[in-house]
């Protein structure tokens, strides 16, 4: 079984981009670039606010697939300015995410996709199943 899904703001990305920004497979769940570009098309221009924006919509990613951040198992971060920016991404990542920690690739890139974005997520996420814990 495969269903793509899409949050209401963000289901023409299916139509337009031609892509599942997420993509429901039963026990895993994979999200296309979560970035943070807002629906409306705005991006901040403050590097930990876009981080946030970035968590935000993928929160929402997340709930249409009737999801949270504890089921996050991986996490591929790119970024603009990978150095430079860090720091402040992970403080925000650490508000979203919390032990047992997802494995997770930073990944330093020169460009996104809209101008001005610093950072891209894609994650895969797993449902538990009914009895079973995160906790190994």
């Amino acid at each position: 079984m495969k269903k793509s899904l899409a949050p209401p703001a963000l289901a023409h990305f299916q139509s337009e981009w031609h892509l599942s920004p997420v993509l429901d497979t039963g026990d895993f769940v994979f999200f296309s670039g979560v970035t943070a570009v807002r629906p409306d098309g705005t991006l901040s221009g403050d590097p930990e606010e876009q981080f946030r924006d970035c968590f935000a919509f993928l929160e929402s990613n997340l709930a249409v697939a009737g999801l949270g951040f504890d089921d996050v198992v991986e996490l591929t971060s790119y970024h603009v300015e990978l150095r430079r920016h860090l720091a402040a991404f992970i403080r925000v990542k650490d508000d979203y995410i919390a032990a047992p920690y997802p494995a997770w690739t930073a990944i330093g890139v020169s460009e996104l996709i809209t101008e001005g974005t610093l950072i891209e997520l894609r994650i895969v996420a797993r449902r538990t199943v009914a009895g079973e814990s995160h906790t190994p």
